[in-house]
Order: C-alpha cells, then structure tokens, then sequence
C-alpha cells in the first residue's frame, strides 16, 4: 500500500517504503561507483505543466539511468525552489519528499507560505522535486491511464477462487505491461538510486551537506542516503517511518500494515458509534461495520452515478486510517448515502476524470520501486495463505492490498532485465554510434549473470550507520499509524544510533510534522532552525478529535494519490 503523501494545501498524505542495490551493481556503499559531478541547477519560470505560481522557479536536474554506468544514458528531474524569506538568517537548501514511491514534492515551496512553516522558511530555501519515474522525471507508465482509472471497480474483503483468479490475471497483465512500456530502463527504478539521486540534487545546489525532510516512503530512501552518505548530512527529518528492517522490504511490510489499518478503521467506526445521534449508523463498531458493508453490496449492485463500486468507496473510506480529518465526512458521506441523499459520497468517491494519468503514473512508480527493491514471493500459494490468514483477522483492507502489490509476483528478476536491456541495444546496433553502447550493455549483462550465479538475489541494503558518523537525526511517530506502523520507527532508531525519536500518543494521523500538534512542531522546528536534539525518546499528547460537521481544511485532506 502506498504511502499517501503527507502535507500540504499542496498535498497531505503518501506511504510505505523500499530498497534495492543498483541493477547489477553492489548493495555496500563502498562497493558503489562514485557519482558523477553535477552541474549546479540553472532556476527560471516553471514551465506551464507544472502548475505553480510564478514565486516558483524551477530547474532540471540531469543523473544517470544507472549509476554502475555513470557515463552511460542520463535521464532529467524536475527541481523546485523558494529562496529563503530571510537572507540574512539562511542555513541552506531544505529538501523535501513526501513519501510515495510515486509521490512529488514540486509544490513543497508554498508550504513556506503557510503558517506553521514561516519560521522555517526565513532560514531555508524551500527545494521540491519529482524523483525518477514521476511527473516530467523520467516519467514511468505501465497501462494506458483510461483503462488504469476504469470504473466502478470491486472489492471483496474475503474474495472467492473466481475474484482471485481474475486479480492474478491483472496483476500478471500489470507487470507484462511495465517491461513492455519501461523496457530496459524499468530495474533502474528503485530505491538504492533514488538515494543517489537526492545526493545529486544536494551538490547540484551547492550544499556541502544535506538538510532533509522525508515522510512515509521518504524516511526510507533517506535511511539509505543515511546509510550511504552519513558524511554528507547535516539534518535529516524521518516523518512517519517505514519499518527498514531488510526482512520487512516489502513484502512483511505490506502485511504489517493490514493489521494497522485494521485497528485504524476501528478507531474510526468505534467514533462513529459515538456520534450516533449524528449518523444513526449504529452504536456499536459491529452496527456501523454492518451499515458500511450494506453500503458496498448496494453500490455493487447498482454503481452510484454508473462509476461509483465497492472499489471507489474502499479507496476513500482508507483515507480515514490515514487522517482523522477525514472522520466527520466521510461519516456524513456513508450516512447520506444509506439516508438517502447520495450528493456527499459522489462528491468524495466520484473519480477525478482529470487525474486518470497522474493516478496511472504514480502507481506505476509506487509498482516499480517496490519490486525492484526487494525479492518477493513468487508462488501464489504463499501469497494466498499469508493474505487469507491476515484477513481473518484484518478484513478491511488486506486483500486489495495485495491486489496492488501482486504484480511483484510476476516481475522479471536481475538476469531477465539484464537480457531484455541486450535485446533493445541490438535492436539499436544499425545506429553510428552504437558500438560502444552494445559492448557496455554486453558487459553488463555478463556480469549481472555471474554475480547472480555467485550470490544469488540481492535484497535491500541493511539500513544503519556506526555510532558517531551520523549527525544526530530527528524522528517523528503516531503512536496508532496505519501506513507506518510505529514499530519502524523504534527500528530505525536502533539502527541510527545518536537519533531521537518524538512519538505522538495515542494519535493515528500519518504525517505528524508541522500539523496539528503543537507539541511535535516545537520539537520539529527546534531541530531545523537551531539543530536541537530532544532527548532519546519523548513523548507528546494526542491532538484533539475530530468533532462531527467539522469541516477538513484542503491542507488536512488534498491527496496526490492513493
């Protein structure tokens, strides 16, 4: 399951996490080639597609495709900066990623408008930027985005042998379609490389180190770079963090979370029972279960609006396990609908026509990430018994869970990218100048060969540093998140000694920095503008709950993607 991107009036909520070692390299980081020198980013007008105010100056960032080849394909990147509001105060350049795979920061700028975030913004240049794969970076794409975004959809919490082998047959089209669009540039693709490309971005604008802020997935790339790079960090921010145990990648994460999600979701209908007087949906968990469950069969029998299933209301009745802000409409939205007035569910399931490409690009990145990262299991077996004895515990979302991470069953592995790469420089070979390319594409492919024959398949790096050769790094946790479930953070603190972890108790919103915590921001704030360290762990109270009618702000609930 993703990583719902967390911030903004510009986006709030994106997660899970990834690793893998570069396609034929090596995971150490001193086995990695060394990167190619950047140049510095030339800023000018953002150009149209990008949809920013002219505040906004953007520039282009160009890395290689693979980083075992350094002077082989190079591939562009989308920058974003705001200067800091007070030069005289300037620190440096703070970069920000938002979590995904698949999500981008390129409106991370006017958070620097906003005002939880001014006093960071006097000391900072605030950077965004679209990682490979994303938006103009390199875009990735494994289905036309019609047939991505077709609608309605179902959704089955305990599906029969039928559903299942039509979800296998998908998933199986889903991956088909990656290696047919991505070619042999689809293993470049993961996490180990989007490391590295943060670490161009950081000499590309000047900055000796690195000040970081990632949420969700972001905190797992940032551990690599953390592992990788601990000497050109400066401050890094973890925000939600994924669990970077090389066991958990991906495939444990993804059924840690069903459970988190389970408790989640009754968390939420455990409110609505006590609201009832509001939503007369029941005033137990059990009775509002019951009130969603008819609310899914009713749509599947009759599609609201022709484009309204089961899928759509799952897929917006999830955002409540992401942010409680959430609560009050989607309650009012399942209650209006079994009432009697459908307006406020097609307001908030309805699919956005407008949005069919970016949705079918960043799943296609969130795809690719995920299975480039880490092994995954291959025999439906084991996918069907680890699932069906999950969901007997954590039926709301376990199954369509898997369904999004079902095409890593049928990814190619090392050797058959590796030969699929040979083929396409072939295919090539009638051009002047591709002698050079197909004897370093022939290469590479042998190696791959052997080190695969020597050492099998690689897993993803072992994130840690040694103590001392990391500056101190602040962590931020909710106690009862659903994407990142709290135990990642505890992980990441182990393996990042010197590091502090703040945890907000007893809360379940994903994306705890410079939000609706007071607590927290203090800790957040100190820590970037004065490099304050809290102590090994502290703790906040809870934000306040959400009361019923109250409005969600755009900055509480604008979701880039799923």
């Amino acid at each position: 399951m993703r990583a719902l991107a967390l911030y903004g009036t510009i986006g709030s909520l994106l997660v899970t996490a990834l690793a893998t070692a570069p396609a034929g390299g090596a995971t150490g980081a001193a086995a990695a080639p060394p990167a190619p020198v950047p140049h510095r980013i030339e800023f000018g007008r953002c150009a149209a597609v990008e949809h920013l105010p002219s505040t906004v100056e953007c520039g282009r960032l160009t890395v290689p495709l693979d980083y075992a080849r350094p002077d082989g394909k190079k591939i562009h990147l989308t920058v974003s900066r705001i200067r800091a509001t007070a030069r005289g105060e300037r620190q440096g350049s703070l970069v920000f990623n938002p979590g995904g795979p698949g999500a981008s920061s390129m409106e991370f700028p006017l958070y620097g408008a906003l005002p939880k975030w001014r006093k960071v913004a006097r000391a900072y240049d605030f950077v965004g930027y679209a990682p490979r794969g994303v938006g103009r970076s390199a875009p990735l794409s494994c289905q036309n985005p019609k047939e991505f975004a077709k609608a309605p959809t179902d959704s089955r919490m305990h599906p029969d042998a039928a559903f299942k082998r039509q979800k296998r047959a998908e998933a199986r089209a889903y991956a088909r379609g990656c290696v047919r669009r991505a070619g042999a540039d689809l293993p470049y693709y993961n996490s180990v490389n989007n490391a590295r490309d943060l670490d161009m971005l950081r000499a590309a604008l000047g900055e000796k180190k690195l000040t970081f802020m990632g949420a969700s997935y972001g905190t797992y790339f940032g551990a690599v770079y953390a592992t990788l790079f601990p000497g050109h960090v400066r401050r890094m921010i973890f925000d939600s963090v994924v669990n970077p145990a090389p066991r958990k990648i991906w495939y444990q994460n993804n059924l840690d979370q069903d459970i988190a999600f389970e408790r989640r979701w009754g968390d939420w209908l455990g409110w609505v029972a006590r609201h009832h007087d509001r939503y007369h949906l029941g005033t137990t968990k059990k009775a509002v279960q019951q009130a969603y469950n008819k609310a899914a069969g009713k749509l599947r029998r009759t599609p609201l609006n022709g484009k309204i299933g089961p899928g759509q209301l799952q897929s917006a009745f999830l955002k409540t396990g992401y942010n409680d802000a959430f609560w009050p409409m989607r309650a009012e939205a399942l209650a209006g609908y079994l009432h009697g007035n459908p307006k406020p569910l097609i307001a908030q399931a309805l699919p956005r026509d407008t949005g069919a490409a970016a949705d079918e690009n960043s799943n296609a990145v969130y795809t690719a990430v995920e299975c480039n990262d880490a092994p995954w299991p291959h025999d439906w077996r084991t996918w069907n018994r680890d699932n069906t004895e999950i969901a007997r515990i954590a039926p709301f979302e376990t199954w369509d869970n898997a369904w999004m991470n079902l095409p890593c069953a049928y990814w190619p592995d090392r050797p058959a990218s590796a030969a699929a790469e040979l083929d396409d420089a072939v295919r090539r070979a009638d051009h002047p100048a591709a002698g050079r390319d197909l004897a370093d594409v022939a290469g590479h492919v042998a190696r791959t060969q052997v080190d695969e024959a020597l050492h099998g398949r690689r897993g993803p790096l072992d994130v840690h540093t040694e103590p001392g050769a990391l500056p101190p790094v602040l962590l931020l946790a909710a106690e009862r998140d659903a994407a990142t479930p709290y135990r990642g953070a505890l992980e990441l603190q182990r393996r990042l000694p010197g590091s502090s972890l703040v945890t907000e108790n007893g809360a379940g919103t994903h994306g705890v920095a410079f939000n609706d915590n007071a607590c927290v921001n203090k800790y957040a704030e100190a820590y970037l503008l004065h490099g304050k360290i809290p102590a090994h762990k502290v703790y906040c109270a809870p934000r306040a709950e959400p009361l019923p009618g109250q409005q969600a702000t755009r900055a509480q609930h604008a979701l880039p993607g799923k």
